[in-house]
């Protein structure tokens, strides 16, 4: 499907085509099922967080057991230690961890890396003019915990829940998340760490930039209800998205 960011000049369209395109390479995500010491690690976090994303509302998948309930509540208070630490490495190794059960999630994403690939094209072809961020390699990584999906902006890294017998959070269809992540990590420099965005007002700009862009592929796509509407007049079109900044600066100043 054509891609209409923003009118522009004829030859400056080809130039972008020209001179971006070429580097954006079919095989830019690195797929991973997570070793026993990253995925407890990604565990204690999710634990160390907890109090955020029972504030925000998440449901959170951590493993079963007395020690994991221990541990959130002394997350809740604040009086997590070193050992602690080492307490749950010992129990995820021994009882929990098996790597086949992410086997099912990790061939249900691999299926869809081409559609993928072709949405960071698609971004990659924009050149918003305040700064999309798009790296040469994305690492995307399983995990059988934690909220559904988190990502490092500075790393280009994105960890996405799944269960052994490859179901996801929030969808059925993992491409869906995944394209979410990746424009959380394209806008949070120029963007969310810029100007300070809240985190429901975040939410709302990443689902809309999803929707205008790939609303008509991915129908199953909804936008997070979180009371969080600033932007909405102003986000209606690819065209206004190159004056996000501009948006975003004058939405959060009216506060």
């Amino acid at each position: 499907m054509p891609n209409a960011c923003f009118l522009r000049p004829v030859f400056s369209l080809l130039m972008t085509i020209f001179l971006t395109l070429p580097s954006m390479g079919q095989d830019r995500i690195n797929l991973q099922i997570p070793t026993a010491e990253s995925e407890v690690a990604y565990i204690w976090q999710t634990i160390r967080d907890i109090s955020f994303f029972e504030e925000h509302g998440y449901q959170v998948s951590l493993p079963a057991g007395e020690l994991v309930e221990e541990l959130k509540e002394k997350a809740r208070a604040g009086r997590l230690s070193d050992s602690d630490f080492e307490r749950l490495e010992g129990f995820f190794k021994d009882n929990v961890y098996q790597p086949e059960d992410y086997r099912a999630g990790y061939e249900k994403i691999k299926a869809e890396l081409p559609r993928l690939n072709d949405m960071l094209q698609t971004l990659a072809a924009c050149e918003y003019v305040w700064g999309f961020q798009l790296f040469e390699q994305y690492e995307v990584r399983l995990t059988l915990y934690g909220p559904g999906g988190s990502y490092d902006p500075d790393a280009g890294s994105i960890i996405i829940y799944t269960t052994p017998d490859g179901r996801f959070k929030s969808y059925d269809n993992p491409i869906n998340t995944l394209i979410h992540e990746m424009v959380h990590i394209g806008i949070e420099n120029s963007i969310i760490r810029k100007y300070k965005v809240p985190h429901t007002l975040k939410e709302r700009i990443v689902d809309t930039i999803v929707l205008l862009h790939f609303g008509s592929e991915l129908p199953d796509y909804r936008a997070q209800e979180m009371g969080e509407s600033r932007t909405d007049e102003r986000l209606t079109s690819l065209a206004e998205l190159q004056h996000l900044d501009q948006i975003v600066e004058d939405v959060l100043g009216q506060d």
